[in-house]
């Protein structure tokens, strides 16, 4: 498998994005062959320094780089030389197998939506983030920003990719989806909420447990909790705020620690043809690392084509 990193994207670029292909290659087992696309003249001292064994990666050049505020669509239309322009192209034409990117995230969105294209039968790809649960084991929650206006149909598409990547993934079998609510009732809720719980309630190919409350989210009573991308971004930064806050006041918690956005990395775009993989702009080293593991297991699992499966089945 050969796995596509941009090394220019992100506030620490290019040095943490090499320090995470070193975290990788020295403590990941695994044919993986990385093809980091970037500055050749930055890059060349650091990877030097970094003492790679070179058989395990190659280097794509690109002249020039999107900024992390510029306009998504008009940098990837001018800027075809630039990381995410080139990742984007190699993607298509199958010269990669999955692309990691910590820059522009706007540009990102762009360029899977419109350089990759959607998997058929699905109406929109959705980021989905990790929730740590009080048993050491993780969940996921999605749409967290993308999707901030959704349709019911939507979160039903969701609830299929979540369970897919709980499956896939986080090791789930038959993972519970529960659908973020004020209560716990049928019928409870707004209308998008009300609309929903019908559609998720009818759905043979998921494990649908009811309506959750904020409450549950870091608790072990469902595995995939649907929402649309304002909640969704509202829960995630309040997650984050936590974490943040403790560090502040340098509370030590076993718990607490696993919300550090680097242990898992980024998210992948869920619904897009190709593996397509979004990193924190404040992404370092160990951070890059996780990305990349996370490209792996999405390649190793198929997850992509389980996906594509699940949504030409005419009950879908």
């Amino acid at each position: 498998m050969r796995i596509g990193l941009d090394m220019m994207g992100g506030d620490f670029a290019p040095l943490e994005a090499v320090k995470g292909v070193k975290l990788f290659l020295d403590t990941v087992a695994t044919n993986a062959h990385l093809v980091l696309i970037g500055d050749e003249q930055a890059l060349l001292p650091l990877l030097a320094e970094a003492q790679l064994d070179q058989s395990k990666y190659s280097i794509v050049h690109s002249s020039q780089v999107i900024g992390m505020d510029e306009h998504p669509t008009k940098a990837l239309k001018e800027k075809q030389q630039s990381s995410i322009a080139i990742g984007f192209y190699l993607l298509q034409h199958k010269k990669i197998d999955a692309f990691i990117s910590a820059g522009n995230t706007g540009a990102m969105m762009v360029g899977a939506i419109y350089s990759i294209k959607p998997i058929d039968g699905i109406q929109r790809p959705t980021i989905s983030t990790p929730v740590p649960r009080q048993n050491g084991t993780f969940g996921t929650l999605l749409d967290v920003g993308i999707n901030a206006d959704c349709k019911p149909e939507n979160l039903a598409q969701f609830a299929v990719l979540g369970s897919l990547y709980a499956k896939c993934i986080l090791g789930i079998d038959n993972p519970k989806v529960g659908l973020l609510n004020i209560g716990e009732e049928e019928g409870k809720g707004n209308l998008l909420a009300q609309a929903t719980f019908p559609l998720l309630k009818e759905n043979k190919h998921i494990n649908f447990i009811g309506n959750i409350e904020g409450r549950d989210v870091f608790r072990e009573k469902a595995d995939v909790i649907v929402c649309e991308g304002f909640t969704g971004n509202i829960v995630l930064k309040l997650a984050e705020s936590m974490y943040d806050i403790a560090k502040e006041r340098n509370i030590n918690d076993e718990y607490l620690d696993r919300f550090d956005f680097e242990s898992y990395g980024g998210t992948p775009v869920l619904g897009v043809s190709e593996p397509v993989i979004i990193g924190h702009g404040i992404s370092k080293g160990i951070a890059f690392k996780n990305m990349i593991n996370l490209a792996v297991k999405m390649i190793e699992s198929k997850l992509l084509d389980k996906i594509k499966e699940s949504f030409t089945s005419k009950e879908n």
